[in-house]
């Protein structure tokens, strides 16, 4: 686990935007349990989270179309809560960062860390407002 004063900014950068921490198995279970599209936001402390996720996040979130939830897990932090969450990502294998565009608990689109890293924060969030513009 990481020191949890040191993360805080890194929370705090999607917490800001209005999503959800999601900090237990049961959290994560209720949010899939949600009507409607939910954005799962795997964060991480790493560089592709700082510098491309988290921006595109934002800036996707100025989309026409929007998914109805958006929730966020910690890697490092939450384990048991992230854990869970990537049951729901199945077949794909845990990823940080990571995205899942879910719908009534069933996947619909996932970015993982192959598809974040060294890519623009603006590329990736033309990325995720296209599988919002087709799924919300």
């Amino acid at each position: 686990m990481y020191d949890p004063q040191l993360v805080q900014p890194m929370r705090d950068e999607l917490t800001a935007l209005g999503i959800q921490e999601l900090l237990t198995p049961d959290d994560v279970d209720a949010a899939m349990k949600a009507d409607g599209t939910t954005l799962v936001v795997v964060n991480s402390v790493c560089g592709c989270a700082a510098g491309s996720a988290r921006p595109a996040v934002r800036l996707a979130l100025m989309n026409g179309k929007k998914p109805d939830h958006v929730v966020t897990v910690f890697a490092g932090m939450e384990g048991e809560a992230t854990a869970r969450a990537r049951e729901y990502f199945k077949p794909y294998r845990p990823s940080s960062p990571q995205m899942a565009l879910m719908k009534d608990g069933q996947l619909l689109e996932m970015l993982q860390r192959q598809d974040i890293e060294g890519k623009q924060p603006d590329a990736l969030a033309r990325d995720l407002s296209a599988a919002f513009d087709k799924h919300c």
